[in-house]
């Protein structure tokens, strides 16, 4: 089953379910479960360089028996790298890793910097710094001009930073990927999004482990109707609603069940729609009050653009 895809304002197709590989870092089975994913019908990769596991999955992009062009790699730089002069070679080091020519798309992780030596998830306000978002993006549309990628977006850009950005922009993002699951529907920026021809991807689409959606009482009585995972019931609300979603699995039938969607009913999706619990997964602010602009755009200053 070759997953179904939506056009870019690129013109160029991004494939609409795509494979997450966050901490997907056990040696060996990441490899195998990229090439049992493509051999199921994934054609979409999300990488990033924070993950730490690149060249297992550019050996396995490698062994597949499925031509370049019919992939759509994704990757990100991370806020290491935000200063317009190590934008390029951020990319290159990606693409070594990836054993590839070029990326389908490549995104900024976040929208805030920190300093060159801050290679890792920890790190104080005193390792934040301040690269205007503009600059770090001008660097990435010179990527576009290069050849080395065919689309550039964003990655966890509240509406604010987005409505900033766009009067400023030579290249509109792509792509925003942020996490969107029945507990943060993120519905006001999913609409500034689309409005502006920017596509969005879901991240987390089932929670995680403090969020789990599949264990919502709702999801799993629809589930139950059709005779499918709650799994599968998350995600095609989230596809019900023009988003693409990055399900992360290593387990085969999960793989080929995240791939078949199912025709939820429209008093369904209202259902789900009208869940009222919210939780964030992934929250700076939790880690550094500094940050708590990235998600709650509402309550805080955002950084410069």
């Amino acid at each position: 089953m070759i997953t179904k895809t939506i056009t870019l304002n690129t013109g160029a197709c991004m494939p609409e379910i795509g494979l997450g590989t966050w901490r997907a870092n056990e040696e060996g089975l990441l490899a195998k479960t990229v090439k049992t994913a493509i051999a199921l019908g994934y054609r979409h990769i999300d990488c990033a360089k924070f993950y730490g596991n690149q060249r297992e999955i550019g050996k396995a992009l490698k062994e597949v028996n499925v031509p370049r062009e019919q992939l759509f790699i994704t990757s990100k730089i991370w806020q290491n790298k935000h200063r317009p002069e190590l934008v390029p070679g951020a990319l290159d080091e990606i693409l070594d890793e990836l054993q590839l020519e070029y990326l389908d798309l490549l995104l900024i992780h976040f929208p805030y910097a920190l300093k060159p030596e801050k290679a890792t998830k920890e790190f104080t306000a005193d390792d934040l710094e301040n690269v205007p978002i503009m600059d770090t993006w001008k660097a990435m549309e010179a990527l576009v001009d290069s050849g080395k990628v065919r689309a550039i977006g964003v990655s966890n850009f509240n509406k604010t930073i987005i409505k900033k950005m766009l009067p400023q922009c030579r290249i509109v993002p792509a792509v925003n990927q942020v996490e969107i699951h029945p507990y943060n529907p993120s519905s006001e920026l999913v609409k500034v999004c689309q409005e502006n021809g920017i596509a969005v991807t879901g991240y987390c689409p089932l929670g995680g482990t403090k969020v789990s959606v599949m264990d919502d009482k709702l999801i799993k009585k629809i589930a139950e109707t059709h005779g499918c995972t709650p799994a599968q019931v998350a995600l095609s609300w989230i596809l019900s609603r023009g988003i693409t979603v990055i399900p992360k699995s290593t387990n085969e039938l999960r793989l080929k069940q995240n791939l078949e969607k199912v025709m939820l009913t429209t008093e369904e999706l209202d259902l789900i729609s009208g869940i009222k619990k919210r939780e964030h997964k992934v929250d700076p602010r939790l880690d550094l009050k500094e940050l708590e602009w990235v998600i709650h755009d509402d309550i805080a200053e955002c950084p410069l653009i």
